[in-house]
């Protein structure tokens, strides 16, 4: 069967460890800076509603979400939502994470081109990322057809470009929400800059271990693929 294939961990177990060192960075990151107060002792809440009215954003709704670093900005609906430690917390990293789904209004707003594109081909992704591995495998497996399966290789692609145009889209809002922050006077010192960055860097390395995890199981299927083909040409 395929998901024991030993070759599969030669892929995917590098892209596995990546993410696991990103997500335990991300939460290191997080809970250090969520003991730190903000020298302006604002909630997450209120530096939303101020970024927000200093963007001329005053229109976009703010929500509360379950969960922790669940926090996103909705550009279908034009809400931010913010988890409850965020929105309550008086934390640089409260700061930090609410600047950046601001940051996302933002390139909302403005029509920002990664993001644009981003939210076109969703559909799509959603389609190819569930029914490409099925048309790959069942291709090979059942139909002994190479072509068949190359049409689920392509589908399943599209994750791949779905995650590597998210990369830009973060990395912009993480920019974005550092300028705002020292724009708007709400970090103070060098050091609480500091802090937000790193919150912010950390989360980061979250969307290149998606793309690196994305990428390893591409290459998988291309291995089989050519094994395949290579097997029935002998």
């Amino acid at each position: 069967m395929f998901y024991l294939d030993p070759l599969y961990l030669v892929f995917a177990l590098p892209a596995l460890l990546l993410a696991f060192w990103a997500q335990m960075r991300v939460r290191s990151a997080y809970s250090k800076y969520l003991r730190v107060p903000n020298a302006r002792g604002m909630t997450g809440l209120e530096a939303a509603q101020h970024l927000l009215q200093s963007q001329g954003l005053g229109d976009i709704q703010i929500e509360g979400i379950p969960g922790e670093l669940s926090d996103n900005y909705d550009p279908r609906n034009k809400t931010l939502h913010l988890s409850q430690g965020v929105a309550n917390g008086r934390s640089v990293a409260s700061l930090g994470i609410v600047a950046h789904e601001v940051g996302h209004a933002v390139q909302d707003q403005t029509g920002y081109g990664p993001m644009r594109l981003r939210a076109g081909i969703v559909p799509m992704v959603q389609v190819g990322a569930w029914l490409g591995p099925i048309i790959f495998f069942v291709g090979l497996l059942l139909f002994n057809s190479p072509d068949l399966a190359a049409v689920g290789l392509i589908l399943f692609s599209l994750s791949a470009v779905f995650a590597l145009i998210t990369l830009p889209v973060e990395l912009n809002a993480s920019h974005r929400a550092l300028q705002m922050l020292t724009a708007d006077g709400l970090v103070i010192d060098a050091q609480e800059a500091a802090g937000a960055r790193q919150v912010l860097n950390a989360a980061a390395w979250t969307y290149v271990a998606a793309l690196v995890q994305v990428l390893s199981t591409l290459l998988y299927y291309v291995s089989i693929l050519g094994g395949f083909g290579g097997r029935r040409r002998r």
